[in-house]
């Protein structure tokens, strides 16, 4: 079983969706820590269908074509519930601004100034859309956000790590500007 099945199977938990709107989902919120290409999920979703994970169902719309809503089945949850219970592997880290900042010594101050500037930028703009997105769950979610057996509250618990990890990304390039910045 592939990971994009496992996703594809965790957002079907929480509801019947068609291939579009997993599509649009791995996108945001899967999209923040886990990327999927476009053209894997359909493949993927026949895939779990014919393995018995999934289902389908055929819905026809007006001056569409029609489109297949899926659901999980009994044997896609069980399957999902394990996998969620089996230890990860650790994950590959491949982060290019690091790999750049590894060698940031053979550039002048002001390159490596503005490189991890442009870093601080993103990361104060990506903060900024998990903290929108947290208002938003807090207000949808109520006193569900800290029920562990509630989607919500795995949505919640999963924001919160990745609004930690922007502000300790922004916490580290303010730093290493400070240290850039600082006469030799």
């Amino acid at each position: 079983m592939t990971t994009l099945g496992y996703a594809l199977l965790g957002l079907l938990a929480r509801e019947p969706a068609s291939g579009y709107d997993l599509k649009r989902q791995l996108q945001a919120p899967i999209g923040f820590f886990w990327r999927a290409r476009h053209s894997q999920i359909y493949p993927e979703l026949a895939r779990l269908e014919a393995i018995g994970l999934v289902t389908y169902q055929v819905v026809a719309q007006h001056d569409l074509p029609d489109k297949k809503v899926y659901t999980i089945t009994a044997e896609g949850r069980g399957a999902l519930r394990d996998w969620v219970a089996t230890p990860a592997e650790a994950p590959v880290v491949r982060d290019e601004v690091l790999l750049k900042t590894f060698s940031l010594w053979l550039v002048e101050p002001a390159a490596a100034v503005a490189l991890v500037r442009d870093q601080e930028r993103r990361h104060v703009e990506q903060l900024q859309v998990y903290e929108g997105l947290h208002q938003q769950l807090v207000q949808r979610a109520g006193a569900a956000l800290t029920h562990w057996d509630s989607p919500y509250f795995a949505s919640y618990i999963t924001l919160q790590k990745g609004i930690g990890a922007e502000r300790q990304y922004l916490e580290w390039c303010r730093w290493v500007v400070l240290l850039l910045e600082q006469p030799a």
